[in-house]
């Protein structure tokens, strides 16, 4: 009811200023300023009826407000009244907005579901940017990190020795004391056959120690604990003690021995040996990308091209996929 008598008190203040200056047909000062106070009036009661209409979180700060509507309708005569009304009068009729959603916080979760099931071990996906993530709880990093000792030692070492520059202390140690761990597994197996191959009285024994000994080597290359000269070391104890065993018809010793030859930068034995393991049966999917990266040291594109699209035909070829579309459907 407030607001229905302020609209008519608006309407006939500003009536009344129109009318008064109409009929006077004049345009002395005691006129001018008889139309600009009614005028004024009928602004100041405008303005009070928006404050008022207005919902409370608008109109705040009130003064501010109400200057501002108060200015609009003083500066515009008779339209400015008519705009503000006839704009008050349509707003019931527009849809009422609709809820806000405003931004929240949300806590880290402890893992995604996908990566740590209930009840299972830790998955593989998503492991690796877990870890690497600095932003996670370290609690729950270290038991993503225990979750290692589970997953393939191909997956695993290279992941243990980037976490060994983590930002955690806690990551760090329990990073190298699992490689650590690991290598002496490893090293201790190696010096019990190397006394066994020491003690051998006979060839067959001293033999099957070495094939032994070559195969503890590699492993240390292959789960990746050893860089650098330690790397090159195990490589050429490696080879040392295979080639003392080699057997010429073994195929996959043939394939350990080109791979290690490959290791020490003897391409041209290594390609001997991996096709020496193609002939003797070994599938050809197995040792044709390493034929194809002897190929590309060479900068022989036009080969690598020929033996990799042999492969597009293999059913187990993921690991190499991207490899694949590179060279054989750009």
């Amino acid at each position: 009811m407030t607001q229905l008598k302020l609209t008519l008190l608006t309407l006939l203040f500003e009536f009344s200023a129109g009318l008064q200056l109409f009929l006077s047909g004049s345009h002395s000062d005691p006129v001018f300023i008889g139309f600009l106070a009614t005028h004024m009036l009928a602004s100041g009661v405008l303005a009070s009826l928006v404050l008022l209409a207005m919902p409370k979180k608008y109109a705040t700060p009130r003064i501010p407000t109400w200057l501002f509507f108060f200015c609009l309708s003083a500066c515009i005569p008779v339209l400015g009244v008519i705009g503000i009304l006839t704009t008050m009068a349509c707003l019931p009729l527009l849809p009422a907005p609709g809820s806000r959603q405003h931004f929240i916080s949300l806590s880290l979760p402890e893992l995604d579901p996908h990566e740590h099931p209930p009840g299972e071990a830790f998955r593989q996906a998503g492991l690796r940017q877990f870890l690497r993530n600095d932003k996670a709880p370290v609690e729950q990093r270290l038991r993503a990190l225990v979750g290692l000792q589970n997953a393939p030692v191909r997956f695993a070492s290279p992941l243990l020795r980037d976490l060994l520059a983590a930002s955690s202390e806690d990551l760090r140690l329990l990073a190298y004391g699992m490689l650590e761990s690991r290598e002496k597994r490893i090293n201790a197996e190696i010096h019990t056959w190397r006394m066994a191959w020491q003690d051998a009285t006979d060839d067959n024994t001293r033999h099957a120690a070495a094939k032994r000994i070559s195969a503890l080597y590699w492993e240390v290359i292959y789960q990746g604990l050893a860089q650098g000269d330690l790397r090159r070391h195990a490589a050429m104890e490696s080879l040392r003690f295979l080639e003392e065993a080699l057997d010429a018809n073994d195929a996959s010793l043939q394939l350990r021995h080109g791979r290690l030859l490959h290791e020490l930068g003897r391409s041209g034995e290594a390609e001997t040996a991996y096709r020496r393991a193609i002939e003797l049966g070994l599938p050809a999917p197995r040792v044709q990308p390493y034929l194809a990266e002897i190929a590309f040291e060479r900068r022989d594109f036009a080969e690598v091209r020929r033996l990799l699209s042999s492969l597009n035909d293999y059913p187990d070829q993921r690991r190499i996929g991207p490899i694949l579309d590179f060279w054989c459907h750009s």
